[in-house]
């Protein structure tokens, strides 16, 4: 039993790894976690719960060293994460009364608009021209998109990547704000996922694990990624998002 668990460990650490590296990039790293736990074993309910957990243990850690190296700073975040936790609680609750076809349509038809807009977007910013008090007015997006990760998930991270490009954050200003989103929406959502009693802590403490390493990863290697090649990426797992809620739908 105990040589089971070390090896389930093992592979869920590997899993948190490449799934933060490119969930920390352009999104997407539901493509890569929620189908991997089903299939080494896990209920899609613990699965969720776990990857609620581990998602936002990495965007804290990535927080923390967004903070050190004076990236971000704690008091213009601040807004952000409260807006993000208020509606990953609302998301999660939501999921209660919306059934997964109805969440996997409301996927679909956002997808095909983030394609659309990506796609179209040709001029992305590479220096910032942003106007922090401009957008915060603009909090309620941030807020929708906070609700939908804390009650489904599926390209939430490149949802709020776009919605920062789309008020002039360069790419990555905009990757380390949606860092500072997900850890709220994560948060807020964990707080009613654990009330349900679908978290095992050892699936979820492994998973964190892997998911630390591959956001630090994702983060060294952010500054090197050329703007071009950050579009294809977005472009890539916007149009690996829809292929997977289609066939959902289908």
């Amino acid at each position: 039993m105990g040589l089971f668990y070390t090896k389930l460990s093992l592979k869920l650490i590997s899993i948190g790894i490449i799934a933060a590296f490119i969930g920390t990039l352009a999104g997407g790293a539901g493509l890569i976690t929620i189908p991997a736990m089903m299939l080494i074993g896990i209920p899609i309910q613990t699965g969720i719960a776990t990857n609620k957990f581990s998602s936002g243990i990495a965007a804290l850690s990535s927080i923390f060293y967004l903070l050190y190296h004076k990236e971000l700073r704690l008091a213009s975040i601040m807004k952000y994460v409260a807006v993000a936790i208020a509606g990953g609680v609302c998301g999660a609750f939501l999921t209660v009364s919306i059934s997964e076809k109805t969440m996997n349509i409301i996927a679909c038809i956002l997808l095909v608009f983030a394609l659309l807009i990506t796609i179209k977007n040709k001029e992305w910013t590479a220096n910032s021209e942003e106007n922090d008090a401009k957008h915060s007015n603009k909090l309620w997006q941030p807020f929708l998109i906070a609700i939908y990760d804390g009650g489904f998930g599926p390209g939430s991270s490149t949802f709020s990547i776009l919605h920062f490009l789309r008020y002039h954050y360069t790419y990555i200003k905009a990757v380390q704000l949606t860092r500072v989103l997900i850890f709220g929406s994560c948060t807020g959502a964990f707080i009613v996922f654990y009330q349900t009693g679908f978290i095992q802590w050892e699936y979820a403490i492994a998973m964190a694990m892997g998911s630390i390493i591959g956001s630090q990863l994702g983060l060294l290697i952010l500054p090197k990624i050329p703007i071009k090649v950050a579009k294809i990426l977005l472009i890539l797992i916007i149009s690996l998002l829809l292929i997977q809620v289609t066939v959902k739908l289908i």
